[in-house]
């Protein structure tokens, strides 16, 4: 209980924050309006009228739990029979979105943490990996992804690789970084004793990796993948804007063109709990994984 009384006062401050900055960012809207009119209104009208506008500068909290609702469990929509409510599954939903954006997501983490990881062991057990890969690996995380996104997916689709390899592949290139960087440091943690102590039993080069370097670099490589989900959340959405079809990123595209901010906003929330998840279920697995080595209790 102690616990969770710091965390919901923090989440109060915020809400009250972020309704004061709603109605300062579309209060001038208002102002516009009833000057138009040649009405003068006072803060007492102001304030319902900018928590409620249809597409402020800034939506309310309300506004976006609102639509976040209604973009998950299903939009109002108009059919042969009529007004009907969208089911959470169809293509309007943004549970649909959010599947199409964690499976490229998924793909893309699974591809850039198995190359970090085999990239890391190579440039530990070779100098010259170490020397010549090292710095074009930083080097190429100067590239701005929405540089070189449209890039690599014109490259692909002129090959004839579509769909969720191009996404799949933007989002490896950044979450590859966070993890070549965490291994190298956890297989380079072991201290020269133990290390020592592999030499004088004569163990090979792959005994230390599988019996001192791998198990030690466990806590890094798990700090690390969390950063690599994150940065690969961010690359498929990334990828998706010049694509189009489905996805958090198509949704986010949407709202803009059509001024949308209460959509942008429910969608970026949607994706920061997709983020949160992900980091969650790579938590649990951090959580079994290093109690079963014995390194928490």
């Amino acid at each position: 209980m102690r616990s969770v009384i710091p965390v919901l006062t923090v989440l109060a401050a915020i809400v009250a924050l972020w309704y004061a900055a709603a109605i300062g960012m579309n209060a001038q809207w208002e102002r516009d309006q009833a000057g138009r009119a040649g009405e003068v209104i006072g803060w007492a009208e102001i304030v319902p009228r900018t928590l409620a506008q249809e597409r402020p500068v800034l939506p309310a909290p309300h506004q976006v739990a609102a639509s976040f609702w209604q973009l998950t469990y299903g939009e109002e929509v108009e059919g042969r029979r009529g007004i009907v409510k969208s089911g959470s599954l169809s293509n309007r939903s943004l549970i649909y979105h959010g599947w199409v954006t964690l499976s490229a997501t998924a793909l893309g983490f699974a591809i850039g943490a198995g190359f970090g990881i085999l990239l890391a062991i190579g440039i530990v057990f070779n100098r010259a990996m170490d020397i010549s890969v090292m710095p074009w690996a930083i080097a190429s995380q100067t590239i701005p992804i929405v540089a070189i996104a449209p890039m690599i997916i014109v490259v692909l689709n002129s090959i004839g690789v579509s769909g969720l390899v191009p996404k799949a592949m933007i989002a490896a290139y950044l979450s590859f970084f966070p993890v070549v960087v965490g291994m190298v440091k956890g297989l380079r943690s072991p201290d020269a004793m133990q290390l020592d102590l592999l030499r004088t039993y004569n163990a090979s080069g792959a005994q230390g990796l599988g019996k001192l370097r791998f198990p030690a670099s466990m806590p890094y490589l798990f700090a690390s993948l969390k950063v690599g989900v994150a940065a690969s959340l961010v690359g498929t959405i990334v990828a998706e804007l010049p694509l189009g079809g489905a996805g958090l990123g198509t949704r986010l595209l949407a709202g803009s063109y059509y001024g949308q901010t209460i959509q942008i906003w429910a969608t970026l929330f949607a994706a920061a709990f997709l983020a949160a998840a992900m980091v969650g279920l790579i938590g649990l697995v951090q959580a079994v994984t290093l109690r079963r080595m014995g390194m928490m209790r």
